[in-house]
């Protein structure tokens, strides 16, 4: 029904990610967008208001603020306010905003992470606290945890909480338990929190739900900037659309007077993509999710153990977490680049020795991939 088997991005000259190696023969799979074709109703959507030809300043019309708001209650379970809404042309841009709104103390995350994670809180002027995650090795690569003694040490009172939620690069679905126990440590600290949620519809586990961490409790809601897009999920990073929820009214005219003069409006055309998203794309995203567990289980099977390698099995993303410290190999990203497969390095995540791999893409480009890196891990 759904087309997940075109190679349609390669094909696509203003491809940030296909540039990085045109004319060179390495697939690409490093940053986090897909090379599949975006759902029906969002081209057919975006189609439509092409068509009219006018395209001024745009703000969310009322059902698109109406659909958001009913995927939110039908999916999380998560009852928002149209007044908490806050749009933004990016999420990276809501890390950097929430950086400047959060106040002056320190900021904590915990490590390897998203690279902006930790260079937003250094162009807000603010500390950086890196916290590691922790790491138990299993028959099939690694689990990773927060490690929450460490968190309540370094959680001074005003303090601002990062949380990637679902975490990348490891891929991990905080479960409402983990969640919990951050919400007590920053209820007790007074801490602000940023929550990143822009993987949350990626779960790959059947029947898996997202919790939103604002959700668990009105208290935890007051202190939380959420931040989501569709971008992720329906491959539209393109259109600049994203958005903050902020329930509480003080936290969130900070965040939209450190807006000001800087952040420019949302692509009106995002918010068609959003509005025919959160309305229409359920179906694509069951299907979408039916093809990215089968990409992960290949990527586990194809490497994992292979000449050292370590396989993180991602529970949400479409991104793999891949350990090459047992191989020997001083620059893996390096490595794989030279045998023809673009990974992202791990380094930027905080985590030398590590390679993180997008497998949102069809088959035939993925099964290329790993036989590359097979190859060239044989000749090791």
């Amino acid at each position: 029904m759904y087309d997940f088997t075109t190679p349609a991005a390669q094909h696509v000259a203003d491809s940030l990610k296909w540039r990085k190696y045109a004319g060179r023969d390495v697939l690409p799979l490093w940053v986090a967008d897909m090379d599949f074709l975006s759902p029906p109703a969002i081209t057919e959507a975006l189609a439509a208001r092409v068509a009219q030809g006018i395209f001024a300043y745009g703000e969310p019309t009322e059902t698109a603020v109406g659909a958001l708001l009913a995927a939110s209650l039908r999916d999380y379970g998560w009852a928002i306010e149209p007044a908490w809404l806050v749009p933004l042309p990016g999420l990276v841009t809501g890390l950097n905003v929430a950086c400047r709104a959060s106040g002056d103390g320190d900021v904590i995350t915990a490590t390897p992470i998203y690279p902006p994670f930790m260079s937003a809180p250094q162009f807000a002027g603010r500390k950086l606290v890196k916290l590691p995650l922790r790491e138990t090795r299993r028959d099939t690569g690694s689990h990773w945890e927060w490690d929450f003694d460490a968190l309540e040490a370094a959680a001074t009172r005003g303090a601002t909480l990062m949380l990637c939620h679902p975490h990348n690069p490891v891929g991990r679905q905080w479960t409402p338990a983990e969640l919990a126990r951050l919400g007590e440590i920053a209820e007790r600290h007074d801490l602000t929190v940023i929550s990143d949620e822009i993987h949350c519809d990626l779960l790959l586990e059947p029947g898996a739900r997202h919790t939103p961490f604002a959700a668990i409790s009105p208290e935890l809601a007051a202190r939380t900037i959420t931040l989501m897009a569709p971008s992720k999920t329906y491959n539209v990073p393109g259109l600049g659309c994203a958005f903050a929820v902020i329930p509480n009214a003080e936290r969130r005219h900070a965040f939209q007077k450190s807006m000001r003069g800087i952040v420019p409006h949302v692509n009106l055309l995002g918010y068609v993509a959003l509005e025919a998203a959160c309305r229409d794309g359920a179906a694509w995203r069951n299907a979408l999710l039916s093809v990215l567990r089968s990409n992960r289980d290949e990527v586990v099977r194809a490497l994992d153990g292979v000449q050292g390698l370590r396989v993180t099995v991602p529970q949400a993303t479409f991104l793999a977490w891949i350990d090459c410290r047992d191989t020997g190999l001083q620059h893996p990203q390096h490595f794989f680049e030279q045998a023809g497969v673009g990974l992202s390095d791990g380094a930027d995540f905080g985590a030398p020795g590590f390679v993180r791999l997008n497998f949102g893409c069809p088959r035939a480009t993925l099964d290329s991939a790993l036989a590359r890196m097979r190859a060239a891990l044989s000749r090791l």
